[in-house]
């Protein structure tokens, strides 16, 4: 019985390889992003002398939200691969992200959650550059989305302070 615990054991934790396939998808997203992105990069460029300001704006901040996306998917993609499924060797690599020394489950939620704070930002952004043209419940829903977002991550920070206070409560003990 022994020898078929440990088997089962070892069966739960190699489990864990199979997340590495997501993580290969969500490399191949960053690139349908990057595409996304070169597009309306191109867009803007070729099209510069027949945008207005605000047409200009628009396309900049949708820009910056691919990039936003593109950081919360490295983000996922390294803090998540490097936290559940196996280490990342790069002790000594010069490009070591600064955060990944001491990312874990607890802190890539907070991250994730700034980050989708920060993405759903500039999007709000957006929305209220084109109020104008949108209606007003559409505008409610997005502000309403938002906030949910803000309250989201203060809870999840808030959690994270309570477990670590309670943790280091337990280690003085």
């Amino acid at each position: 019985m022994n020898q078929f615990v440990k088997s089962l054991e070892s069966l739960i934790f190699a489990s864990r390889w199979l997340q590495a396939p997501l993580y290969l998808g969500l490399i191949v997203a960053q690139g349908v992003y990057v595409y996304q992105f070169m597009l309306e990069l191109i867009h803007l460029v070729t099209k510069i002398g027949s945008l207005g300001e605000t047409e200009i704006m628009l396309i900049v901040l949708g820009l910056i939200d691919v990039v936003m996306i593109a950081n919360l998917l490295i983000m996922v993609i390294v803090g998540g691969y490097e936290t559940f499924v196996s280490r990342l060797d790069l002790e000594n690599h010069p490009d070591q992200p600064e955060w990944l020394s001491h990312v874990n489950a607890s802190v890539l939620k907070v991250k994730l959650a700034m980050a989708l704070i920060g993405i759903s930002s500039i999007d709000l952004l957006r929305t209220f550059i084109n109020a104008g043209q949108l209606e007003d419940r559409v505008i409610f829903w997005r502000v309403t989305i938002h906030v949910t977002f803000l309250i989201s991550a203060l809870a999840l920070a808030y959690t994270d302070k309570v477990m670590m206070s309670a943790t280091a409560m337990q280690g003085k003990h």
